[in-house]
């Protein structure tokens, strides 16, 4: 009977939809794979009372607040060099649940995510909703990031380094 039980738990955990984490780890100094439930915030507006509507329409920085009042800053998505404001932003002020890693570090402690659903929704979500946005406006791009109009537009102006004039040895 033992045995019976241990061969069909797995399968009870998956149709039940137990908090096996989906999160992978990216090899980060401190990561730690988490499932969390919170509210999203304004960073700006928790922190400083700085409060925009709709959590600042995409220009701010958003986060988790958990029930136990532990403020998570969403710094990432699943996208290379993006942030995690547009996977978030329709849930501003709405409570979700993330999957992802958490970056412990002494010095900050940062949020990840990698998928999510808002409360009551069955199906998780990969945080890519910064690509869909650009590929809506610049076509599709094998590095989105090589291919931005305002990077490029910057390097432009700027250099690649960022010092007008200074250029890369040859």
């Amino acid at each position: 009977m033992r045995l019976r039980v241990l061969l069909w738990l797995p399968l009870l955990l998956l149709l039940t939809g137990g908090n096996a984490f989906a999160a992978q780890k990216w090899g980060i100094p401190h990561e730690k794979p988490v499932i969390l439930r919170g509210q999203v915030v304004d960073l700006l507006c928790v922190a400083a009372g700085d409060c925009a509507p709709d959590c600042g329409a995409g220009r701010r920085q958003l986060g988790l607040l958990t029930a136990e009042g532990t403020l998570y800053p969403a710094v990432k998505s699943n996208v290379f060099f993006a942030g995690a404001t547009l996977d978030l932003l329709p849930y501003c002020g709405r409570e979700v649940t993330v999957d992802g890693l958490v970056i412990e570090n002494p010095a900050m402690t940062l949020l990840f995510v990698q998928s999510l659903r808002g409360s009551g929704e069955a199906e998780w979500k990969p945080a890519r909703a910064f690509i869909e946005d650009w590929e809506t406006r610049n076509g599709p791009a094998r590095e989105w990031w090589r291919e931005d109009p305002k990077v490029k537009a910057v390097i432009a102006r700027d250099g690649v380094f960022g010092i007008p004039g200074l250029e890369p040895a040859d």
